[in-house]
């Protein structure tokens, strides 16, 4: 998808030009720029009890004019013009606590926060404060340093339990990242679960259909069986031993005789009640693992590391495996009650700092500005907008003539186009603003600069190794090149941008000049909507935030 910047830069150049203004009603506020909620850290906690206790009227007014109403049209004209923090969604009661939350650039924020507050919540403070765009893709991670080990806290979990039951002390950190996997099972369930490791026990008498798989784990009445073999830590020892395993609603079991799933040869281990499952983040060198696709079950009540259940799988897809399949068991219907709530607030109340009504299209190309009713004519004005800045954009942004004809213009002004509307409306922008065209790519969130390919790789399986995460950074090997890092099947793989100049003009191609582009921007948004050369389109870029 198109970032927002580079949208941004064009919508000027036209004589003809399409703009989201708000139509305010008489006697409201006005609201510019995304809602945002106030972080409150932990040198003014005074100011948040106030508001939440009783006092004198004086006393009142003078806490209230610390805390500007972000929403003046929401409130009732009978009601003070300031809003108390204790009107916050997620705020439940009065007890509070501080949490510090990391980014993948150690840069942190300490904040005051409800007792109760779920790791959802904590997402969307941390969303509106950072203006991100809310593609529920956001998560909390409780992260063990000492250990090398970290998890996704789901949704619903509260965040002062997660903090204070990690059962040893510890350097317990948490972060707040993308994780475009959390629930890219419930859509392709067979991408997570090879069919070869999938089964129904034998209570149930046979095996499942592996594209029935969620729904067996969400029905109580159905026991799904996840089986194959693992490396595990012998306890005491630092030897790994090979050993087939068997997970089971009763919980994880492994065989100490072959692949015998007879009850009298399965031995149990642990389950899930009361415990964790955990990725391993340098098992090799943290924990001796023979592969780098260590994972462990963590109980709440483990006082030191050696209680920790370490084990090894021989390739990522098992790992993910046995990992989904221990969220599932834990969890059960909750993850897909979490996975189907933003989508359902999405239907019902959509989140918009003004009303979608207040929201027209312009067009100033004659004397006076209209307001452009037909939806068929917006269109069409968003498609000639985005095309006339395209064409321009390409002189200005390689100071030469235009991109190959290879390149799809209609389809990438018109994907450009839509978003920008979208993510204007959303978070009522009237400004346009103008950015420089020289290395106009900079300023783009997929692109990660000097980044090297082990930190690439890093990056995109910290934020979900699923189909279409990308990256693009500058080539380590060769400075006057560029490298795409995507994921496929599981896999990181890097992909080669060259520099092409033909006749004094300057392209980029993947593929040695058969497809060629005047700038990254053009080359990203054709790989969004053609796979080309590559084995998947583009689908999530890899974003980093700084608190």
């Amino acid at each position: 998808m198109t970032d927002m910047n580079n949208a941004l830069d064009g919508l000027h150049c036209t004589s003809r030009r399409l703009v989201v203004e708000k139509a305010f009603q008489s006697g409201r506020g006005n609201v510019s720029g995304p809602p945002v909620i106030p972080l409150l850290s932990a040198t003014a906690p005074a100011a948040r009890t106030s508001l939440c206790k009783g006092k004198s009227n004086e006393e009142e007014e003078e806490s209230f004019a610390l805390v500007p109403n972000p929403f003046p049209e929401l409130i009732h004209s009978s009601v003070s013009p300031i809003v108390s923090e204790c009107l916050l969604p997620w705020t439940k009661n009065s007890s509070t606590q501080v949490i510090k939350v990391y980014s993948e650039d150690q840069s942190s924020r300490a904040v005051e926060v409800p007792s109760d507050i779920t790791a959802r919540d904590v997402c969307q403070l941390f969303v509106l404060k950072n203006h991100c765009i809310d593609d529920h893709c956001w998560t909390l991670f409780e992260h063990l340093s000492h250990l090398g080990i970290e998890r996704t806290i789901e949704d619903h979990e509260l965040v002062m339990d997660v903090l204070s039951g990690s059962g040893m002390d510890s350097d317990s950190r948490l972060y707040f990242r993308k994780n475009y996997a959390k629930y890219e099972f419930f859509r392709k369930p067979l991408d997570f679960f090879p069919e070869h490791m999938v089964s129904i026990s034998s209570e149930a008498n046979g095996l499942v259909d592996p594209s029935q798989l969620i729904e067996t784990f969400l029905n109580s009445s159905t026991c799904p069986e996840i089986h194959g073999h693992l490396h595990a830590k012998e306890q005491g020892r630092k030897s790994w031993k090979k050993l087939f395993f068997v997970l089971r609603r009763s919980g994880l079991y492994f065989s100490n005789k072959g692949m015998s799933k007879e009850p009298r040869h399965l031995q149990f281990i642990v389950d899930f009640s009361d415990s964790d499952v955990y990725t391993a983040l340098s098992a090799k060198k943290v924990h001796g693992a023979p592969t780098d696709f260590g994972f462990c079950v963590k109980s709440s009540k483990a006082s030191s590391g050696r209680e920790l259940r370490l084990l090894c799988a021989d390739d990522e897809q098992a790992r993910t495996c046995w990992i989904t399949a221990m969220r599932l068991l834990k969890y059960g219907m909750q993850l897909y009650q979490n996975f189907l709530q933003p989508h359902q607030k999405q239907k019902t109340s959509p989140m918009r700092s003004i009303s979608e009504n207040s929201l027209v299209a312009m067009d100033f190309s004659g004397q006076k500005s209209r307001v452009i009713d037909n939806p068929s004519e917006a269109l069409s004005v968003a498609v000639e907008e985005g095309l006339s800045w395209r064409k321009k954009s390409c002189h200005r942004l390689s100071g030469h003539g235009s991109p190959s004809s290879s390149v799809c213009s209609i389809g990438l002004s018109h994907c450009l186009t839509l978003w920008l509307l979208q993510y204007m409306c959303e978070y009522s922008i009237t400004t346009v603003v103008t950015f420089t065209p020289v290395a106009l790519h900079m300023t783009q969130p997929w692109f990660h600069s000097k980044l090297s390919r082990e930190e690439a790789q890093r990056l995109i399986t910290q934020q979900g190794l699923i189909d279409g995460v990308f990256l693009l950074r500058d080539s380590q090997s060769n400075p006057k090149t560029f490298v795409l890092s995507l994921c496929h099947q599981l896999k990181t793989k890097h992909f080669q941008i060259l520099p092409i100049d033909e006749d004094g003009e300057l392209f980029y191609s993947l593929d040695d000049g058969h497809t060629k582009f005047s700038d990254l921007i053009q080359l990203v948004e054709f790989y969004q909507l053609n796979r080309g050369v590559l084995p998947c389109k583009l689908k999530h870029h890899c974003a980093r935030v700084a608190l």
